[in-house]
């Protein structure tokens, strides 16, 4: 009686057990369906930035970026506005200098004398009007004095007005310069910092997937690609406007020197007519 009372114990032991298990298994594919047949977005988890975007497109991605990285956005932004502005600008200026200077050299290959160059010239803001009004100023002012070093005092003005226009044709371009040595690694900042946004993300969600790392990083390499577009035409641009003021200076270079035969002419036609007045009488008297 004892054996059997046991072996009926264990047979029931066992029933109760084997229900429990169908039972715990009978729950478990029921929550495996209920998740498959839910909507994405309850399957999507939220991050600390709010509900992911699905259309990453640029504006979009600007808009849910991070405070920083829209910072770095916009300043980037603004550096590209800069670099288009200053090669219109420059590019007129540098037209219209060339035009003026070319004009003015013609006027100096075909003048007799100083005087008739400044009549002939245009007057304005021109280089070739400052190297002919320094030469004439020089002129005035040496007019009691020998004409030996009348060459270098005007050679020396000339050359300072020459510097002068180099530095007033580079204004501008120092941005340039800076635009495009800076702008990668600010677009790099913005893309540090969204990536680092992301993992955070990743770590308040407590998931891998990658629905919720993607859009941080898409819109992190969007500053990376801003950075670029800001920093490439920048230096492009700079490397241009050197060339052209290089060749405009050279340009000038050639006015001055142009200025400086017309003084030497003028001197030795003035020493000339001193000599000749002086020798006067000694052949009247032959």
């Amino acid at each position: 009686m004892p054996a059997r009372r046991n072996s009926r114990i264990r047979r029931a032991s066992a029933a109760v057990f084997t229900l429990l298990l169908t039972q715990m298994a009978g729950r478990a594919f029921a929550q495996a369906a209920d998740g498959s047949t839910a909507s994405p977005d309850a399957a999507v988890p939220l991050t600390g930035f709010g509900r992911l975007p699905h259309n990453l497109s640029p504006w979009n991605m600007f808009t849910s970026a991070d405070i920083v990285v829209q910072a770095v956005m916009v300043s980037l932004a603004f550096a590209s506005v800069v670099t288009w502005t200053i090669l219109i600008a420059k590019t007129l200026e540098l037209l219209a200098a060339r035009r003026s200077l070319k004009a003015g050299l013609s006027v100096l290959g075909n003048s007799q004398t100083l005087e008739q160059a400044a009549v002939h010239v245009h007057a304005g803001r021109s280089a070739i009007v400052h190297l002919i009004t320094a030469a004439l100023q020089e002129a005035m002012m040496s007019a009691d004095m020998p004409s030996d070093g009348l060459k270098e005092r005007t050679q020396s003005r000339l050359e300072r007005i020459e510097a002068a226009e180099g530095r007033t044709l580079a204004l501008g371009t120092g941005v340039l310069a800076t635009i495009g040595a800076t702008a990668p690694f600010v677009g790099l900042f913005g893309t540090v910092w969204g990536i680092m946004n992301s993992f955070i993300g990743i770590s308040k969600a407590e998931t891998t997937n990658l629905a919720i790392v993607a859009p941080g990083i898409a819109e992190a390499l969007l500053a990376t690609a801003l950075g670029l577009i800001a920093a490439i035409p920048a230096v492009v641009i700079y490397n241009h406007f050197a060339r052209a003021i290089a060749a405009h200076k050279a340009l000038v270079a050639d006015a001055s020197a142009e200025v400086l035969r017309l003084v030497s002419r003028d001197s030795d036609r003035r020493q000339s007519a001193v000599t000749a007045a002086a020798t006067a009488p000694a052949r009247a008297a032959q």
